[in-house]
């Protein structure tokens, strides 16, 4: 099933649709899984119910519903990936980031869950960074996030825990981008920067070409690691 259920914005005058995954045992929290380019796709999918199964509420807000409902993507499929680039050139971040916060207070309300934490990948990685600044998210995780260089006035409003993994052979961050992420954020009290030598975007993609296993294990466990530290 793709998007199994709806999240009325903030504003109440819409819905939008997501996947959500549930735990089957106690419940440690709730985490937003916030999109790639490509829409809530099969490997969005499986993120939420990698989460679930640890124990937590996992749920992945469809942030392109205003261009067009239910976009599914293939980053292998090089059409694709274009498609993706044109969707993503269109999105509204702002209003997405609205949408994030409407995701988190519907799922504070609806699954009697306090600690919500977010996690995003490549533009969900610079969703993440905002949505740590913007709302009041317990807890934010964002992998290989584009753009966080043009962010960083925006880091004094990070009040709680912010966890970035960044592949130094990122083609869509390159080296000055990165050099600009740790010289801005280093020193932060709340964030914290895991480097991986040699990777490029998409390593922690759950299937598809790009992945790479051992390195997407090791950020898996350090992000697992994090939520339990500070959802739990």
């Amino acid at each position: 099933m793709s998007l199994n259920t709806a999240i009325p914005t903030l504003e109440g005058d819409a819905q939008f649709g997501a996947y959500v995954a549930r735990s089957k045992g106690p419940l440690k929290g709730a985490i937003v899984v916030i999109q790639e380019i490509f829409g809530v796709n099969d490997g969005i999918r499986q993120k939420c119910d990698k989460f679930a199964a640890e124990g937590y509420i996992a749920i992945a807000p469809d942030l392109f519903w205003r261009l067009k409902p239910g976009i599914e993507l293939d980053p292998d499929v090089e059409p694709e990936f274009h498609q993706a680039l044109d969707w993503m050139g269109k999105f509204n971040q702002d209003a997405g980031i609205r949408d994030i916060q409407a995701t988190i207070n519907h799922v504070r309300a609806a699954e009697g869950t306090s600690k919500v934490g977010c996690v995003g990948y490549c533009l969900g990685g610079r969703l993440a960074f905002m949505t740590a600044a913007r709302t009041d998210i317990d807890a934010s995780v964002g992998y290989y996030g584009v753009g966080i260089d043009g962010l960083l006035e925006e880091k004094q409003a990070i009040a709680n825990p912010v966890l970035l993994h960044i592949p130094t052979k990122d083609g869509f961050v390159g080296p000055e981008t990165q050099a600009a992420m740790h010289a801005g954020l280093d020193d932060h009290p709340k964030v914290t920067l895991y480097d991986y030598e040699g990777l490029n975007h998409g390593f922690a993609t759950e299937i598809g070409n790009r992945r790479d296993e051992a390195a997407a294990s090791l950020a898996d466990g350090r992000t697992s690691a994090f939520f339990a530290r500070h959802l739990g």
